[in-house]
């Protein structure tokens, strides 16, 4: 049996294992500031190991210090980069003038390939590829329930990311515990942002995800919120971009490094 979500149900079969990096298929020439046109969205395709994956870009600004990425939840429940979550995650970090690209997992949308549960961390990886191709940017990657998992198996260990905000981190689903023992060994900037009342993650077990992970981590809850964030959507983004603005101060010189 598959858990319903609201577009975007959960089965992190595969949480906690890192599958290994293929080689970049991503080939982008870096744009200059002039091409870029500041809150503009592109409809593009990306290559990815699966095939082309669909995706949206909102642009940023010139100056941004940079880049970003936003993962969505499980397909097979429906999740889509247009989920609510995923929109607002990815309204916090546009706010602050970096470019965001949201992406469909393969076999999403118009994205070629098939639902895997596994391999996906290799279409994030694929994801993270092109924005550093295009912008010569740090990078700092978000995702929500399925697409967190799989966002930070893709993010830790990799260079051009410099944090990662893990919305709704599964823990528990259909019976199972779900654990994510290489966060033991991933030094970026996290945050752990869920409900006090999400359905997947019961707020013991995030806190020993969190007490084992490498710092530095948050761990951030939003009281009376469930693991959709059901009418707490504002309170979600603005705790998500007190972190941002925390962790990543916008000022000349202030990048942020682990």
């Amino acid at each position: 049996m598959k858990i319903g979500m609201e577009a975007g149900a959960y089965n992190p079969q595969f949480a906690g294992t890192i599958p290994q990096a293929p080689a970049s298929a991503v080939a982008f020439s870096r744009i200059s500031p002039s091409e870029i046109k500041p809150g503009s969205i592109q409809s593009l395709y990306l290559d990815g190991p699966a095939g082309r994956l669909e995706a949206l870009l909102n642009e940023g600004n010139a100056d941004a210090l940079y880049a970003a990425l936003v993962c969505h939840p499980h397909p097979l429940g429906g999740g889509t980069m247009h989920n609510k979550v995923v929109y607002h995650a990815a309204k916090a970090l546009s706010s602050l003038g970096w470019p965001v690209l949201r992406f469909n997992f393969r076999g999403t949308g118009l994205s070629e390939g098939k639902h895997h549960g596994k391999a996906e961390a290799d279409d994030a990886r694929a994801a993270l590829d092109w924005l550093e191709n295009r912008y010569g940017k740090p990078i700092v990657a978000a995702g929500f329930s399925f697409g967190a998992a799989m966002g930070l198996a893709a993010s830790c260990g990799n260079p051009a990311v410099r944090g990662f905000a893990a919305l709704g981190l599964p823990t528990h689903a259909e019976g199972r515990d779900y654990h994510y023992h290489f966060l033991a060994n991933c030094c970026l900037p996290k945050l752990l942002l869920s409900g006090d009342r999400d359905q997947f993650a019961p707020a013991a077990q995030l806190r020993s995800v969190a007490d084992l992970a490498a710092s530095p981590t948050q761990l951030t809850f939003i009281l009376d919120a469930d693991h959709f964030f059901s009418g707490q959507l504002e309170a979600m983004q603005k705790a998500l971009g007190q972190w941002l603005k925390s962790a990543f101060p916008q000022g000349p010189g202030t990048e942020v490094r682990p």
